[in-house]
Parts: C-alpha cells; structure tokens; sequence
C-alpha cells in the first residue's frame, strides 16, 4: 500500500467500514509511514471531537475549517 492508497482509505478506516484485510494495510502502512500518521493523527481527534459535539447531521464547511486550524494549533503547543 502506497501514502495514496492508505490516504484515500483513511475515512473508512477511521469508520471501521473497511474489511479486516483492509483495516490491516492501513494499520500497517500507518505503523510504518511517517509521512501518513501525522494525517491520521488529524483526521482522527477532528472526528472524535466533531462526533462529541454536533448537534446536527452536517458540519458546515467554516466550521470544520475552525475546527482543523483549531488542532493544529493546539498540537503546536498555541492557544
């Protein structure tokens, strides 16, 4: 599996809606991409607290803009 492969399969992954072959190669690709973790990493907490706070089926696309901005400053150590 290339960073392409493993990129376009990360919302499934991050899903569960992959099969458990599936799910392996991303796991795997990701255990030994550096280039890849850093995208999983931000795809996963954006899920994780979008999921622990909407309210409606639909993020509009500034707040998810907000929201992505908001991560990467919080992993850099900013306010």
């Amino acid at each position: 599996m290339d960073c392409s492969d493993c990129l376009e399969r990360l919302h499934p992954y991050l899903d569960r809606e992959l099969s458990e072959r599936e799910l392996d190669e991303v796991r795997v690709h990701l255990d030994e991409c550096g280039g890849c973790e850093p995208v999983f990493v931000l795809e996963r907490v954006f899920l994780e607290r979008l999921r622990g706070s909407a309210t409606s089926d639909v993020c509009p696309d500034e707040v998810r803009e907000r929201l992505i901005l908001r991560i990467r400053q919080d992993a850099r150590g900013g306010s």
